[in-house]
């Protein structure tokens, strides 16, 4: 059975790339543009992963994956965020910090790397 990735970005460009490289590897992919509907999304389609884009309108990637990881159904979710490369050290010693982390502007076989590591954990 495949795994399924939820990937969470405002960029309808970055969606279209993402789900492309990722179902042309055999994972099943949900793709939101916007957070709105994040949660009830996970509960209903238990994705295997999570990809967020750091700049979301309304709720930002990083108030997500803390929601996240403090919620006893989702904590054990792995999140990757995609965000801007001075982010990264900020976001890893922070309390409900993603399982790994993206630095813009990447290539997607960075993408698929954090993916694999994740999956495999």
């Amino acid at each position: 059975m495949s795994k399924k990735i939820l990937i969470v970005d405002h960029n309808e460009l970055m969606i279209e790339v993402m789900s492309y490289i990722l179902t042309s590897r055999g994972y099943d992919v949900i793709a939101l543009n916007r957070a709105d509907h994040i949660f009830n999304n996970i509960r209903s389609n238990h994705p295997d992963l999570v990809i967020l884009d750091d700049l979301l309108p309304g709720m930002d990637g990083h108030e997500i994956c803390s929601l996240l990881k403090r919620n006893q159904e989702t904590k054990n979710l792995p999140v990757i965020i995609c965000a801007d490369g001075d982010a990264n050290d900020q976001l890893s010693h922070q309390k409900g910090a993603p399982d790994g982390i993206l630095c813009k502007p990447f290539g997607m076989s960075n993408l698929l790397e954090k993916i694999e590591y994740q999956l495999a954990a």
